[in-house]
């Protein structure tokens, strides 16, 4: 199976999936999603991998979310919105193997929402955690606000939203966004330590558990599909499209002036 967003590779049973796009902050397109979709579903079904690390390329970013330069209202792929998120985030969700995390830098937007569906995540202290989508004319109507407030409690959750503050590594254990924070040089040593420790864990086991965390939140699926569609129709506004303009204008967005 030939990637070119990502890299695939199996560690002693442990699977890395990593977004290969350091130059783009690891930010996806539709092909990342695709990509990322394809090789989670190898990793997912394949009895010789216990669990899974998802990670990003290079030292500054995990992932800064969608890709803004193919962000024109429309993004440049299939699903909803041009970015079949809806079906990434299902995959990450649905394969029966513990999926981790793997924070070194940036998550950031739609990276911050992929972190936060993991079931695990172990974060470098250069991690930095936070959203930006009510600053960039932009919304994760699904997992990304339901479901987070699920892992930090609403009214940190809406603080994160509303607000768009960063986050440390430290700050995220805290609030329960990430599970630990290691010093930089042994982030990848203590992703793989926990996926071979999950990899002596009973798999039907692990599966069963995965699908009980899920299933209190299995509803917010529906909430998603819809809510991608609502997002679709805020992409075609002047107002979602003013937080793009003034990012490539390098201004502030005055969204308030399109409010009709």
């Amino acid at each position: 199976m030939q990637f070119e967003d990502i890299t695939y590779e199996v560690r002693n049973g442990v699977a890395w999936i990593m977004i290969n796009r350091p130059d783009k902050m690891n930010a996806f397109r539709g092909q990342t999603c695709d990509e990322l979709i394809k090789a989670f579903n190898k990793a997912g079904y394949d009895r010789e991998v216990g669990a899974i690390i998802f990670g990003g390329h290079g030292d500054r970013a995990f992932c800064t979310g969608g890709d803004q330069s193919a962000h024109n209202g429309n993004y440049d792929g299939r699903g909803t919105i041009g970015l079949p998120m809806e079906e990434l985030h299902t995959a990450i969700r649905d394969v029966p193997k513990p999926v981790i995390a793997r924070v070194q830098g940036y998550a950031i937007g739609g990276g911050n929402v992929l972190a936060t569906i993991c079931d695990m995540t172990i974060a470098s202290e250069k991690a930095i955690f936070g959203q930006v989508g009510p600053k960039m004319g932009s919304v994760d109507p699904g997992y990304g606000t339901a479901f987070l407030a699920r892992v930090v409690g609403e009214k940190k959750a809406r603080e994160i939203w509303y607000l768009n503050k960063r986050y440390s590594a430290q700050e995220a254990v805290a609030m329960g966004l990430a599970n630990t924070c290691v010093p930089h040089d042994q982030l990848d040593a203590e992703c793989q330590k926990v996926g071979e420790e999950l990899c002596e864990r009973s798999p039907t086991a692990l599966a069963i558990a995965k699908r009980s965390f899920n299933m209190d939140t299995a509803h917010q699926a529906g909430i998603a599909g819809m809510g991608m569609y609502a997002l679709k129709l805020y992409y075609d506004t002047e107002e979602s499209r003013e937080g793009v303009n003034a990012l490539k204008e390098k201004r502030k967005p005055e969204f308030r002036k399109y409010v009709k």
